[in-house]
């Protein structure tokens, strides 16, 4: 069986996308893509359809990722989303706070965390959240994209012990 993970923002062009992507190659790279599935989502329709903001393929790029993003297109997470996933990573509390409303029962809401708490030497509390990079520069991109990486393999260490549960 296929552990699916959805990543969660706002629109679904920045933060979401980036960690879509860097987590794809992480759990390839840890030999697990064949039984992980990721994707992404935004807790509003504001960009639904529109591809991944170009900021944040230049920012995958200038840090060595070449991947064929070209397909990625904005969708909305929903309450029906739930029963098709796993695990439901927040970019921030407001992103967290919109799926804890939107998961009706508590098996739902035991699937949300955020992004950066597998960050083992990460922040704590209400410094977890990756702030927008959307009115920023290519810094606030690169910012994005470490903490992003800083918690991947916090994130496939997860699912590697959640797979091994399961068995």
């Amino acid at each position: 069986m296929t552990y699916r993970i959805t990543v969660v923002c706002t629109g679904n062009i920045c933060r979401s996308p980036m960690a879509e992507f860097v987590l794809r190659e992480r759990f390839e790279e840890a030999g697990l893509s064949d039984r992980v599935a990721i994707d992404s989502a935004g807790t509003t329709s504001w960009e639904e359809g529109n591809p991944a903001d170009p900021r944040t393929i230049d920012a995958l790029e200038r840090h060595g990722h070449t991947g064929d993003y070209s397909g990625h297109r904005a969708r909305v997470f929903d309450r029906r989303s739930f029963t098709d996933v796993d695990l439901v990573l927040a970019a921030d509390h407001e992103h967290y706070s919109v799926l804890r409303r939107l998961a009706a029962v508590p098996d739902a809401q035991s699937k949300i965390r955020m992004i950066r708490s597998f960050d083992p030497s990460g922040p704590k509390g209400d410094a977890l959240a990756i702030d927008d990079p959307w009115y920023g520069d290519d810094a606030s991109f690169d910012r994005t994209y470490a903490e992003v990486v800083a918690a991947a393999d916090g994130i496939v260490d997860f699912v590697r012990e959640q797979l091994a549960s399961r068995e």
